[in-house]
């Protein structure tokens, strides 16, 4: 981000080759213009640091995680169980199971240590963005506002796809139809 705000979002992930997902959320926090601090913690080889750092975070005035973790994805739930900020997971694609171990692990926490969880990879990363928006935006109407504003885009952007796409193929758009499509 250009001024540099007192970070309201976390964004954590287990190790730098987790980057190239989370930027997904990076750059959706950017577009609404939401400040994150981003970091790299490891629940399993640095425990006693992934702890330190979800509460040193809290204490500076994140007020939501975004946690990106592959394989094991013990990363959320270590993050949650120290904190009582809303946590949202993104599970990487990759490993064996190319990602369904992360989903599973992010997704299965025990009772009172809740993880909100994303889809796997670089779509759940966008989505985990703008959840924390949304989270947010709960008390900060401008934000609400720049939601709003992304959300007509999005409406906007389909509607100019269906055009081009009748255009294209000499088909008369359906009326007062919609229909819903992958993005």
């Amino acid at each position: 981000m250009g001024q540099r705000l007192r970070p309201l979002v976390a964004v954590v992930m287990g190790s730098d080759s987790d980057l190239p997902t989370m930027r997904g959320t990076e750059e959706m926090l950017d577009r609404l213009g939401v400040p994150y601090v981003t970091r790299i913690t490891s629940a399993h080889r640095a425990p006693r640091k992934t702890s330190a750092l979800a509460e040193s975070l809290e204490a500076e005035g994140i007020e939501v995680f975004v946690v990106g973790a592959g394989l094991a994805a013990h990363l959320a739930g270590a993050i949650a169980s120290v904190s009582t900020l809303p946590v949202i997971g993104v599970p990487m694609e990759g490993g064996s199971l190319k990602g369904l171990d992360a989903l599973y692990s992010i997704v299965q926490m025990p009772s009172g240590v809740p993880v909100a969880t994303m889809s796997i990879g670089k779509h759940g990363a966008k989505n985990a963005g703008i959840m924390a928006a949304e989270i947010l935006a709960l008390k900060d109407p401008a934000l609400k506002e720049r939601l709003r504003v992304y959300k007509d885009e999005l409406e906007r952007s389909v509607d100019e796809k269906d055009r081009q796409l009748t255009e294209e193929s000499g088909l008369a758009a359906p009326a007062g139809g919609d229909a819903e499509g992958g993005s």
